[in-house]
């Protein structure tokens, strides 16, 4: 517990330097020191004792093991402090987060897996800008470029405390062996081995949208690493920002592949009877019981797998890298980001804790031992963390996210939550459903991009 005492005091070294310089010029004696961010929001970084004070998280992880042991982690700073941090997740998080800001009654820190509503609610002055002290500490931890994903110019409204590998598929090992397959290392090679399966009676893709008010993110998830596929890293970019249109031949173009694979006779397995009713999580057993041969998800679906399943080389299932339709090997990313509500040192020092290495090191010991062990579903790219808490396939799951080329971060997530975590759902879902026509759902989803 030493160890996460220090951290606090290792912490705010600099801002303790700040308030030493800060005492001498006004003559004030304090224990804390106040900052101005660049966007002129008045923020306090904590140098005081922990002790007593109580922090409110809120994200959208809601299982026993996913939510459980971000708990656990946060236990461990808080007893080591003297503190109460309490932690609550809901699938639906960004309807209550919304409402709750609107209300005046947020968490004191809220976990964001969309950096598009974290720059939206930094833009309607909901959350606080990230302290430079705190930016300058959790800078240096992640890959480049991590914390430009929630900035507006020089102001940083998140900080990095989780990272999703999404570029992966997951396969039944025994009906590879039985049908002869190899991994395929290009997309058409993809694309032909499910070919290959239907003729031999074999289902190839599991496949489920369904994740209650985010029904239709796992959709848009394929839509992304398509889009990184067939129509490069600049398409892509352009895209998120919306200068290649939603309703554009390219981007149509990109949903009508999906749809074809899924649609083709013999090629989905859906447990809940369709695509849309299937939940996204519901496919870990079909996969294993050899209902179907592969699941395309990220590498928190391991999470989903069901209790005692071996994963990795030579056991019931196994995984391998999306493939790339040329010489590249592009990766789609997500991740959360940790956002203040609430200015107070504890609050702060909570935020610290969240980025750094220690807390990924313990977020991954404590999911991996809900797991009983087993793979745990999380995953950071936090370059101080200690990987021996990794297994071997976690480890290799670190090694694609350092050799991507290029990297993305999940376009839903970039875009402006009215459509990354609106339409973008909503309306891919009428079209996976047949209610609309491909063109249909994407002109009411760029209808939908805000003007400003």
């Amino acid at each position: 517990m030493k160890r996460f005492r220090n951290v606090v005091i290792l912490l705010f070294a600099f801002a303790l330097v700040v308030a030493a310089c800060s005492d001498d010029e006004s003559g004030d004696s304090g224990d804390a020191t106040t900052t101005t961010a660049a966007a002129g929001t008045e923020t306090t970084v904590a140098t005081v004792d922990l002790s007593g004070t109580s922090v409110t998280v809120f994200g959208s992880e809601s299982s026993d093991e996913e939510a459980g042991s971000q708990q656990d982690a946060l236990n461990v700073f808080a007893e080591a402090n003297g503190m109460t941090i309490t932690f609550t997740g809901a699938r639906d998080f960004s309807d209550q987060i919304n409402a709750q800001a609107a209300g005046g009654n947020p968490p004191d820190i809220g976990v964001f897996p969309q950096p598009g509503k974290t720059l939206d609610f930094g833009g309607q002055a909901f959350i606080l800008p990230i302290p430079q002290e705190l930016v300058d500490f959790s800078r240096p931890q992640w890959p480049a470029g991590t914390l430009e994903t929630v900035s507006t110019g020089d102001t940083v409204w998140g900080l990095p405390n989780k990272t999703d590998l999404k570029s992966v598929v997951w396969y039944n090992t025994a009906v590879f062996e039985a049908g002869g397959y190899t991994v395929p290392t290009t997309l058409d090679e993809l694309l032909a081995l499910g070919q290959q399966m239907i003729a031999d009676g074999v289902t190839p893709w599991c496949v489920g949208i369904e994740s209650g008010p985010a029904t239709g993110w796992t959709f848009t998830d394929w839509m992304e690493d398509l889009m990184l596929r067939l129509q490069g890293p600049d398409q892509y970019d352009k895209w998120v920002s919306n200068e290649l249109a939603f309703d554009s031949e390219e981007v149509i173009g990109v949903a009508q592949t999906i749809l074809d694979i899924w649609n083709s006779p013999g090629n989905t397995f859906a447990a809940g009877g369709s695509i849309a009713a299937t939940a996204f999580g519901d496919n870990g057993v079909p996969l294993v019981e050899g209902d179907c041969a592969m699941h395309r998800q990220a590498s928190f679906f391991a999470a989903f797998l069901p209790e005692g399943t071996t994963v990795g080389a030579g056991q019931e299932v196994d995984v391998f890298y999306f493939p790339s339709a040329d010489d590249t090997t592009p990766v789609l990313t997500a991740g959360t980001y940790v956002s203040a509500f609430r200015d107070a040192p504890e609050v702060w020092a909570v935020m610290q804790y969240m980025t750094s290495a220690e807390y990924s090191t313990e977020r991954q010991r404590t999911q991996a031992a809900r797991k009983g062990g087993g793979q745990s579903g999380y995953l950071s790219a936090n370059l101080d963390q200690d990987l021996s808490v990794y297994n071997d396939l976690e480890q290799s799951f670190v090694a694609i996210l350092q050799n991507a080329n290029p990297a993305r971060f999940d376009a839903s997530d970039l875009m402006p939550a009215a459509v990354g975590s609106g339409t973008f759902w909503t309306e891919g879902t009428s079209a996976v459903n047949g209610d609309k026509s491909v063109s249909e759902a994407f002109a009411a989803i760029q209808a939908s991009w805000p003007s400003s």
